[in-house]
């Protein structure tokens, strides 16, 4: 069983060997995360991916950008919670524990929330379909080739391309630079991002919350080894490596389900998917019928408020404050169960009835009548087709360099995702760092010139 005293750490990828920050600095260690990815080129790419709505519009909607930062909001209030119940309860005369708990548990998890959508390509989840898909469909004979160049895993990677995984790559791996360690974020950081603990073959188990995916692809496995060594998390498989999450994981996954549900409800307001009154009486139904701040009071004020917009943004945000608090009594109640590696659900999957129908009511909502409107569903395909097109020009290039055009298809590629080697899982691997880090328009721009469809200009 974990204990909390052995959570968190200071110690950067890539820098183990240095001396842990100073106290006493203006910033602790993980601000110092913050503030490294919230400059970095990956993060700003965030802005032109498609979160649920096309962009650009005439109507402001969330990017990946967007969201990311106010996930991150919420996880630093539902880190601060959690932080302060556990200095308040636990070894009151150890300093380091104290400033930690206390002061640091919030930026620790609004590091990993900034984080936890940087590996998503292009598209989103159609994005992660198309590459995918690509592998799933080459002829039998050139897919039987690829299998015996690979391990198993390895091949898992290509068949069920992950974001999650591409996350801990994108921010980890050095790209043909020579330092190691990728953006050098603490180890605590990076541990509180990983969903899903797990290798590529343990992965694909839907009944069971850690392996739904897989956290970390081949190339990154010894990286997420010091992890789990580091923290002492708990190997579930005797077998496989998979293991429990840390549990900091629950928290930048609560605050993630939190944002998006509520705010994609609010972007299908402002889009006119759903009505006014349907928006207002959803997001009321969250509000109890008794106690210091009833359905009617929120009902009440409403009313009073003459902007549409306003009255929306009201509850969104009054809903999103009473989630969080709710998630983070979910997270304290089941705290044992979560040090043990034994808790089994989303913090949101194990509200209380009278917080989770309104929830689930919105869901089935939003499924039917946002993520299934026309214009989503047409970005999804466009996505799709796009990515699919991206990877049959440059897969190719990079495995059969006497194919027409390989050589000129690969003088496209940045210097930082060129691989010399003969490793049939490298070349693929850097094509795929650079089709998963493309933006949306990008994307778009590079498939119509390669295709013929639109020329480039001459610059």
């Amino acid at each position: 069983m974990l204990d909390w005293k052995s959570l968190y750490s200071p110690k950067r990828l890539g820098t183990e060997d240095r001396v842990a920050e100073d106290p006493d600095s203006i910033r602790n260690p993980y601000q110092r995360d913050y503030d490294r990815l919230i400059f970095s080129s990956a993060f700003r790419r965030l802005q032109n991916k498609t979160q649920v709505f096309p962009l650009p519009g005439s109507i402001f909607v969330h990017n990946r950008l967007t969201h990311s930062l106010e996930v991150s909001s919420v996880g630093r209030s539902l880190g601060s919670i959690i932080g302060q119940r556990i200095a308040a309860e636990k070894h009151k005369d150890d300093g380091n524990f104290q400033r930690f708990y206390n002061y640091e548990l919030g930026s620790v998890i609004a590091a990993a929330c900034l984080a936890h959508d940087i590996g998503n390509p292009p598209f989103g989840h159609s994005g992660e379909a198309a590459i995918s898909a690509y592998f799933k469909n080459l002829p039998n004979d050139e897919l039987g080739k690829l299998k015996n160049q690979l391990t198993e895993n390895q091949y898992s990677d290509l068949l069920h391309f992950e974001g999650n995984a591409n996350g801990l790559r994108l921010l980890t791996h050095s790209f043909n630079e020579t330092a190691l360690g990728g953006m050098r974020l603490t180890y605590t950081t990076l541990v509180s991002m990983v969903k899903y603990p797990c290798e590529s073959n343990a992965g694909h188990q839907k009944h069971i919350l850690n392996r739904k995916k897989y956290g970390y692809f081949e190339t990154e496995k010894d990286t997420f080894s010091k992890l789990a060594k580091e923290f002492n998390l708990v190997s579930i498989s005797d077998t496989q490596m998979a293991y429990a999450r840390h549990p900091f994981v629950y928290l930048v996954e609560a605050a993630d389900d939190i944002c998006y549900q509520i705010i994609d409800w609010e972007d299908a307001y402002r889009l006119k998917i759903i009505s006014l009154e349907k928006a207002i009486t959803v997001l009321l139904a969250f509000f109890p019928a008794e106690g210091a701040f009833t359905r009617e009071r929120a009902s009440e004020i409403v009313g009073k408020i003459n902007d549409s917009n306003q009255k929306i943004a009201f509850l969104r945000a009054t809903v999103i404050n009473f989630l969080l608090e709710k998630c983070a009594d979910v997270f304290w109640t089941n705290q044992d169960a979560i040090l043990s590696g034994s808790y089994s659900k989303s913090l949101t999957d194990d509200l209380d009835a009278e917080i989770l129908i309104p929830l689930n009511t919105l869901k089935e909502i939003s499924i039917k009548e946002i993520y299934n409107y026309r214009s989503v569903v047409e970005i999804e395909l466009a996505g799709y087709k796009i990515l699919g097109g991206l990877m049959e020009e440059f897969i190719p290039a990079v495995l059969y360099s006497d194919k027409p055009n390989s050589t000129k298809l690969l003088q496209l590629l940045p210097s930082q995702f060129v691989y010399s080697g003969e490793d049939t899982y490298l070349k693929i691997q850097s094509v795929l760092d650079f089709i998963s880090g493309m933006t949306d328009i990008y994307a778009v721009d590079l498939y119509r010139k390669i295709k013929g469809i639109a020329l480039p200009e001459l610059k």
